[in-house]
């Protein structure tokens, strides 16, 4: 059939919005040529997903084809199992003619059994059936989005940084951060930090370390800080900074009383350089505060639980998946709305996958401890909903850089588990969720300086604010509104991350200088693990489930005030 002949088609049984976009028609087309369906057909399958999901017929779009690729594969598992089953009936009949004494009874009386031994065959057939006629989800998902175009945005090639790229990248950083910095202290103009002055003047610059302590791996002090300013604003120059004895903090939180240094961190000072050969800084200036999440309705049907677990799921000696079973049994159980695993889930550095010691290949072994593993889940829960962000650390995934793509859609047999990318963030009846899989506050905590100092017109709080250490390690992912804020990686932890400097916008922890900031932020990290609420956002460290660690987080809904006002995330241990 030409593609003008199925464009008619398409704008009879959908719609001519429909026809009319190029990339739905193409991908109608191999929709229709790979499982053998007419237009009409295809059409009649994509109503019974729409009300199956939404209880009513919604307009077919590019949003809406994962979800009808995925109804269409379940079809056709579940008509070849159905084959299958009677291919084998047909063999055992034909075996039971061939014995004397006629028909064996037994295989069939077994595809009877409807309780207790269900072989493989018996299992596939009761996934497939459940999963075409699943409830609707108890949560209302809104992600990143899914067309072609972000996926493959996503999937960038890597490898192919240019100095000039990664450079621009770097400046853009910089100047995005002096436009805030100039509109929020009403600053006129911004000098530059290697000029000579008589008079204290405002400069904005990357915190980098000095070169010959960066060359002998020590910690970042008061005397190795390094400014580097942008092409811009000062030629690029790195010039020594000196923090005076009376140096104050100006717009920052009241209480926590400092400010933190490492390098990659975006600052701005207010000092002079009196041609000394460094910038004396007599003030530092907070940097602009993101805005506050907006406050959520009351309503108690938003209510939802989620069930947040990160990887290794197996121990480091076997890929046993016993902690990860464990859990399995326990949600099963509990049956919340939401499960958010975070990767690695075929870890790189396991003992025997680095020595190859496995007897299948790293997506049999996902498929066989995750996939089915969670169709199951699904089966005894089918309204809930399975999120996967996977890790640089993990095998089964081709795109081992940072920000890193989600998994293939190969990994997903159901359109209830949803794979996000790495960062990511989404939202869940309205509450907003940002979530990484790499060790940033392990990370931060390496290269930390923190300078207490006293306060000038600070911002008052509503509630005592966190002062603690891990709180200070998250507040600077706020202030330098970004997964990752380091520059460069510490040496001996950047396997970790493989950062791609020129795709340092897949790392914003917001897309606009307008936007808020999460109601939770999942930090996986090595550190003790924690949940406790850094200025308007519940912070979450899960640790690691190979640890037998994991956190159950509950939103009620009804009430008044922030996300967090309504939320708990207590610390669960398998036992």
């Amino acid at each position: 059939m030409s593609l003008d002949a199925y464009r008619s088609e398409i704008a009879q049984y959908f719609s001519e919005a429909v026809a009319a976009d190029d990339t739905l028609v193409k991908e109608c087309m191999s929709m229709c040529k790979m499982y053998n369906l007419s237009v009409e057909n295809l059409s009649y399958k994509w109503e019974a997903v729409s009300y199956s999901n939404t209880n009513t017929l919604a307009i077919f779009t590019l949003q809406s084809v994962p979800d009808l690729k995925a109804r269409l594969q379940q079809d056709l598992g579940r008509l070849n199992a159905t084959k299958q089953q009677g291919a084998s009936r047909s063999a055992a009949f034909a075996r039971g003619r061939s014995r004397p004494g006629g028909i064996a009874k037994a295989p069939m009386a077994r595809t009877l059994d409807a309780g207790l031994k269900i072989g493989p065959l018996r299992s596939s057939i009761v996934k497939s059936e459940v999963n075409a006629f699943s409830a609707p989800s108890r949560v209302v998902f809104e992600g990143p989005k899914s067309d072609e175009q972000s996926r493959t945005g996503r999937a960038y090639r890597y490898m192919y940084e240019k100095v000039t790229g990664r450079s621009e990248a770097l400046d853009d950083r910089i100047d995005e951060f002096a436009d805030l910095v100039q509109r929020y202290y009403r600053v006129d103009e911004f000098a530059d930090p290697n000029a000579a002055t008589e008079e204290s003047t405002t400069v904005v610059g990357r915190i980098v370390h000095d070169a010959e302590v960066s060359a002998s791996g020590a910690k970042l002090n008061e005397l190795s800080l390094v400014l580097e300013s942008s092409r811009m604003m000062g030629s690029g120059v790195r010039v020594p900074i000196r923090l005076a004895p009376e140096a104050k903090l100006r717009g920052g939180i009241k209480g926590v009383g400092g400010m933190s240094f490492f390098p990659g961190a975006i600052v701005a000072l207010r000092g002079r350089n009196g041609g000394g050969g460094f910038f004396l800084v007599e003030e530092l200036l907070s940097l602009p505060p993101i805005k506050t999440p907006p406050s959520p309705a009351s309503d108690a049907n938003a209510a939802f639980s989620m069930c947040i677990a990160c990887g290794p799921f197996s121990l480091d000696s076997d890929l046993d998946y016993k902690p990860w079973a464990s859990l399995l049994d326990k949600v099963k159980a509990s049956k919340p709305a939401v499960i958010l695993l975070i990767g690695p889930f075929v870890d790189a550095a396991n003992s025997r996958v680095k020595d190859g010691d496995m007897d299948e290949t790293p997506r049999q072994l996902f498929e066989r401890q995750f996939t089915e593993r969670l169709q199951d889940f699904l089966v005894v829960s089918p309204g809930s909903m399975v999120l996967l962000i996977p890790s640089i650390n993990d095998v089964i995934s081709d795109h081992t850089v940072f920000p890193q793509c989600e998994l293939g859609p190969e990994f997903s047999r159901d359109p209830r588990i949803r794979l996000l990318p790495n960062p990511c963030r989404f939202s869940v009846n309205g509450i907003s969720f940002a979530a990484t899989s790499v060790d940033t506050m392990f990370h931060l905590r390496k290269e930390e300086l923190f300078r207490r100092t006293p306060e000038v017109d600070p911002l008052m709080s509503t509630s005592e604010p966190a002062t603690d250490g891990m709180s200070n390690l998250a507040r600077n992912i706020f202030q330098q509104r970004s997964f990752y804020p380091i520059f460069p990686a510490p040496f001996d932890v950047a396997h970790e991350v493989n950062l791609d400097v020129t795709h340092s916008e897949g790392i914003r922890l917001v897309e606009s200088e307008d936007g808020c900031a999460p109601d939770v932020l999942v930090l996986p990290s090595r550190l003790k693990q924690f949940s406790k609420v850094v200025d308007s956002t519940t912070v979450v460290n899960p640790s690691f489930l190979s640890k037998g660690i994991y956190v159950m987080l509950s939103y009620a809904g009804q009430g008044s005030g922030l996300a967090k006002d309504r939320m708990t995330a207590d610390i669960s241990r398998i036992s």
